[in-house]
């Protein structure tokens, strides 16, 4: 029986307001947990106004990214009173909810070799 094969995905997050503050970023690999519980999650440093990092040992199957920009660096996402989103964020093939989040079909993609993924804030 062969072993599962695991794969790395990369994320290039760019276009932040600034280097203050961290990017947070997160894995998902339901669409039930979709922007709510991540399966992983990394918090970046932020340089020239992007970041880098990779997840490693995934295993093959369908997943989305999201991230956001904690420019006030208190680890999580700041919005209004209406639930807008103060922060910058992103997901997944530059995914973009209408008047809402961003859906799980929009920013879900096949990992079935190591990727490269790039959001732009």
């Amino acid at each position: 029986m062969n072993a599962q094969e695991n794969y790395s995905i990369k994320v290039i997050a760019k276009n932040a307001k600034g280097n203050a503050g961290k990017i947070f970023l997160g894995l998902y690999n339901t669409e039930a947990d979709f922007l709510k519980k991540r399966f992983k999650g990394i918090k970046s440093e932020i340089e020239n106004k992007s970041c880098s990092v990779t997840f490693e040992n995934i295993p093959a199957g369908i997943y989305a990214v999201s991230i956001f920009h904690d420019e006030n660096d208190n680890g999580k996402m700041d919005s209004n009173f209406m639930g807008i989103p103060k922060e910058d964020y992103g997901c997944s093939n530059d995914a973009s909810g209408f008047m809402g989040p961003p859906k799980w079909n929009d920013a879900k993609f096949e990992l079935k070799e190591n990727k490269v993924i790039t959001i732009t804030l």
